[in-house]
């Protein structure tokens, strides 16, 4: 079944190329399927690139499919920035980020793998082209709902071949492993409850934000559950601004609630049975008392061999992933399950702050733009960029995010590139 997947790509990567040079083509309303809209051609391709990013297509054998698939959609975004007639619209977060890349570059000139180095630096580097084609693209609200909505759709399909026993079979290898996808629900939590708050005032909206929120409870993915708390508190901050601490105390003890007293959850998370609420508020649980997998151990391993010597550069971009590829550490793991280790450990402190800096200034700037504008629509947009960024962020701390970028990063850079697009568009009058 594996070999449908190099079809899907051809496919999908067809159509992509063809609309990226193609001067326009009819699309149904996102709102009225009997109603038909113009989307020019850069158009047609954000939108079948940001539907299918939750699709791996991935296949076993020499050819890796899924970097090939990466490769070939980072050429396509460079290539749309030249084909789309408006500019990338920068803020600081995307200069910032530039700084970033360049910075990784400069890794490469004291690394122990400058081919490992490069595999990093494009999986850091999808994220900041799709936010730099979405910026150019959108400038339509029709765009940005058709292809939020694609993506969404895309992961609602996605659940069912998760929730219905025995038919999963069917599609190997097709959409991305289960911590990637479950860090993806994310952001289409937060998609659908935005939906409802500011669009859309359907109770199905409500629905798939739980919907997709039971994944990460079901398969006790712990880091994922973080960010989807954490997500949802800088959402209802959005929108309530101080009046939300209520609500955020609330989501926080619901969060903390599901550690102690679901037994699936709480079994994964500590050593030992016996701990409690009390204990939480009383102060007495510790690092000691988790249980990470030996995870903590791994991550002092590889900060002692790769970072404390050298704080400020760290050892070279690619450094982690050439040592754990090259050697059998920790039974042979591959990943360090903590993107912000590996960045300290490969490009030193600098890149820890500048990458720190990229994901804050984004959330505090969406945060500006809701406050700005009254338009719904760029209202939607930047609650759902910096709710989404601030929440998957956080899951770098103890997940292999940035090796899933195409799945789990792209989408709240997206929605952030489709925010600044949406603003130049409000600008330019043509939203």
């Amino acid at each position: 079944m594996y070999f449908l997947n190099y079809i899907y790509f051809l496919i999908i990567t067809t159509f992509g190329l063809k609309f990226l040079f193609q001067k326009q083509g009819v699309v149904t309303h996102p709102f009225n399927k009997e109603q038909k809209l113009l989307f020019t051609g850069p158009e047609l391709f954000w939108t079948l690139t940001f539907s299918t990013g939750l699709l791996a297509l991935s296949a076993p054998g020499g050819l890796d499919l899924m970097a090939v698939r990466l490769l070939v959609l980072e050429l396509f975004c460079l290539l749309g920035l030249f084909v789309v007639k408006n500019k990338p619209v920068w803020s600081l977060p995307s200069i910032l980020y530039i700084f970033y890349i360049i910075w990784l570059f400069i890794g490469l000139s004291y690394t122990e793998s400058i081919t490992y180095g490069i595999r990093v630096i494009l999986k850091y580097l999808y994220p900041l082209l799709i936010m730099l084609f979405a910026s150019s693209v959108v400038r339509n609200w029709e765009v940005y709902i058709k292809s939020v909505k694609g993506a969404r759709l895309i992961a609602l399909i996605s659940l069912i071949f998760v929730f219905i026993p025995f038919i999963g079979f069917l599609v190997p290898g097709v959409f991305w492993y289960g911590t990637a996808r479950a860090i993806n629900y994310i952001s289409m939590t937060i998609l659908s409850l935005g939906f409802y708050y500011y669009l859309d005032k359907s109770k199905k909206n409500l629905f798939y934000a739980v919907l997709f929120t039971l994944p990460c409870i079901i398969w006790i993915f712990r880091t994922s559950i973080m960010g989807t708390v954490f997500a949802l508190m800088v959402f209802a901050f959005f929108r309530y601004k101080l009046k939300s601490i209520p609500v955020i105390f609330l989501i926080f003890v619901l969060g903390i609630s599901s550690v102690f007293f679901i037994p699936d959850i709480k079994e994964k998370m500590f050593k030992t049975e016996n701990l409690t609420v009390q204990d939480f508020i009383d102060g007495k649980i510790s690092k000691d008392d988790i249980d990470s997998n030996a995870r903590f151990a791994m991550w002092e391993y590889l900060e002692d061999k790769f970072y404390n010597n050298s704080i400020i550069l760290g050892s070279g971009t690619g450094s982690v992933q050439n040592h754990m590829y090259s050697n059998l550490v920790f039974g042979g793991l591959k990943v360090p399950h903590n993107d912000f280790v590996q960045i300290r450990c490969d490009n030193g402190l600098i890149g820890y702050i500048l990458y720190l800096m990229i994901a804050v200034s984004a959330v505090v700037h969406s945060f500006i733009i809701n406050n700005r504008y009254k338009h719904p629509v760029i209202k939607l947009s930047s609650i759902v960029a910096g709710s989404t960024i601030a929440g998957v962020v956080l899951t770098m701390v103890s997940d292999n995010v940035v090796n899933y970028s195409m799945a789990t990063l792209s989408y709240p850079f997206g929605f952030y590139g489709m925010m600044l697009g949406l603003v130049e568009g409000y600008k330019q009058k043509k939203l």
